[in-house]
């Protein structure tokens, strides 16, 4: 709910009848856009109060009342698109109309065609997806255990590989299966509303969301892939050894792809949980552990989002509104089913900003929040710009900025606030441990980020079909991850579907994307502090500087094109995966000497 609600069909104003007529002249596009801009806007409010009231509450009844709210959004979307492409062909165009034009034509996430009941059939289908998303369960030792909790389990050392194999397979045949039919019927219904926007399918449309041809931005991703894959090959090689060495050759061979549950993730998208597994003998202890800390010092979930609040208030940004203190979810209620997957909320365009998560009090979810609550500065950021300029520069830089600020999450950040004796920071000798650390989250992502909407692109063009859905995630997971399945995948499994983001139809590139600029805007951030030592070891905490030039990126929305706004911050025009390899570059040199003499890839 990042996005303004033309771009995440989610929506509830009635549908005018008839949109008003304005001339095919520069004027009139005026006039139509601003029109579309404010029933856009009245609509989202509603809409998003419908869509928080369903996430909060899923039950049958609100699931119905979000598919109809959802139906109108898609309508409006669709009506406003192909109206929006023939004012895009009218000469002398102002160039802010000309973008906000482009803007309804490539900013709808699933568009229905104009067909009687499309719109209808698609959302109802959406929203059936998402609500079996979250009363998902798989087993553990027989017994069923939800989504957040079995997450959870995934990354728990103590669960044997027998174990981790039942999570695995259960959560991936229970949620995923049943989806299979139904989203197949929801692509070839989005498919068709697509193509009357003049894009080949959907996948098109989605790529041609980045000030660049939907070709070149594959491009883009590509080439950033490719500087980045070395080091992820280096990773992947020396964790396959440690969990050889753990395991052994029956569970983990030493050569060849990791089996998907070894890796402390229900994807393998972050290994972050097996860091103890595969820590470096000396430097690997750093010290202190994070979760720890949070439990010794008694944090509660709200002591967990006030940190991260203190952390933005130190460069200078105004706190958070009363209301989203009195108006988020901050713990899984016991009374109800909830969708619990994290995620930030601009409810009214102005300034009901909140989030939405079943904190945990542990180091993932500490960082979750500093993400959770990047949305929502930014949000507030933008606020008073019109409602087609209500975004991120692109749907990177909206994901990008909380992970900013989460690797800001420094031992010396961590004295900062409190958390950590300036005697347990760990020494240069360490350096090597925190940076696999942030490596097993970070870079293990990469392919993974790549992969999901690699996926969705050959399902949208038909390269993959409804037969073959399966076994071209699993062969994309192989060839881009390494990671294969801990059991056989039966002929009508539907993996993908166990995945937050397949069902939830959440564009995944806008992740890939962020997990780069990050760094990009990291290494910006420091450069501004002065920092000098190590960029890993740099914590800009209580630098308004730095505050201030970001808050000066933020404030510009998506009323510029992304280099633009990604000049103003770093000062360069390309999203590039240098200074993500800069920040690992001592890891990268050690990680080559510990594979020395052993199969690289798989």
């Amino acid at each position: 709910m990042t996005a303004p609600a033309a771009a995440q069909q989610a929506g509830a104003a009635p549908v005018q009848t008839a949109a008003p007529a304005y001339p095919m002249t520069a004027q009139g596009a005026a006039d139509f856009v601003a029109a579309v801009e404010k029933d856009l806007f009245d609509y989202s409010v509603e809409a998003s109060r419908v869509n928080w009231v369903n996430a909060n509450f899923v039950t049958p009844d609100t699931d119905a009342l979000t598919a109809a709210i959802n139906a109108v959004g898609t309508e409006k979307s669709v009506k406003y698109a192909l109206e929006a492409a023939k004012y895009a062909a009218v000469p002398g165009l102002d160039p802010v109309i000309e973008r906000k034009l482009t803007i309804l034509r490539t900013g709808i996430v699933l568009p229905a065609p104009t067909t009687p009941g499309a719109a209808t059939e698609l959302n109802e289908i959406a929203t059936k997806l998402s609500s079996q998303y979250a009363r998902g369960r798989g087993t553990l030792n027989g017994q069923p255990i939800a989504g957040s909790d079995i997450e959870a389990e995934m990354g728990n050392l103590e669960r044997t590989p027998a174990e981790l194999s039942e999570m695995w397979a259960s959560w991936h045949t229970n949620v995923g299966a049943p989806m299979k039919n139904d989203y197949a019927r929801m692509v070839a219904i989005a498919n068709e509303g697509a193509k009357e926007l003049g894009f080949s399918d959907v996948g098109a449309m989605w790529r041609s969301n980045y000030d660049m041809p939907a070709d070149e931005f594959a491009a883009t991703a590509d080439a950033i892939w490719d500087d980045l894959k070395p080091l992820y090959v280096a990773l992947h090689t020396y964790v396959r050894t440690k969990l050889n060495e753990k395991h052994g050759d029956a569970v983990q061979p030493a050569t060849g792809p990791i089996r998907a549950d070894l890796l402390g993730n229900m994807w393998a998208q972050e290994w972050g949980n097996i860091y103890p597994l595969v820590a470096p003998e000396g430097a690997g202890d750093l010290g202190y552990d994070l979760t720890e800390l949070i439990e010794a010092k008694g944090m509660t979930e709200i002591d967990m989002v006030k940190a991260g609040e203190n952390f933005f208030s130190s460069l200078g940004f105004e706190p958070l509104p009363q209301t989203f203190w009195e108006r988020s979810l901050f713990v899984k209620p016991a009374d109800r089913e909830v969708q619990c997957h994290a995620s930030a909320w601009d409810i009214d365009n102005k300034d009901d900003i909140r989030i939405k998560m079943c904190i945990k009090r542990n180091a993932d979810d500490f960082k979750v929040i500093h993400h959770e609550l990047g949305h929502n500065y930014y949000q507030r950021a933008y606020k008073n710009h019109s409602y087609l300029h209500l975004n991120g520069a692109n749907d990177g830089f909206h994901e990008a900025i909380g992970d900013m600020v989460a690797l800001s999450i420094t031992p010396e950040y961590l004295v900062q606030i409190g958390l950590l004796e300036r005697s347990q920071v760990p020494g240069a000798d360490k350096d090597l441990g925190l940076l696999l650390r942030e490596a097993m989250d970070k870079v293990a992502f990469l392919p993974f980020g790549l992969l999901v909407d690699k996926w969705r692109w050959g399902v949208f063009d038909g390269s993959i079909t409804p037969a073959n859905y399966n076994q071209a995630w699993v062969d994309l997971k192989r060839d881009y991850q390494g990671i294969v399945p801990p059991v056989e995948r039966p002929a009508d499994a539907f993996d993908p579907g166990a995945k937050y983001h397949i069902p939830g139809n959440t564009p995944y590139m806008r992740y890939f994307l962020a997990r780069v600029l990050q760094f990009q805007f990291f290494k910006a951030a420091c450069d501004q502090a002065g920092w000098k030592g190590p960029l890993h070891r740099c914590s800009f905490y209580g630098n308004k500087e730095v505050g201030r030039k970001l808050n000066a990126m933020l404030e510009m929305g998506a009323s510029k094109p992304w280099p633009d706004a990604l000049e103003a911050f770093t000062g360069t025009r390309e999203m590039s995966g240098k200074a993500m390899a800069e920040y690992f570059a001592p890891l990268k040199t050690w990680l080559d000497q510990q594979n020395k003499g052993k199969p690289q890839g798989w």
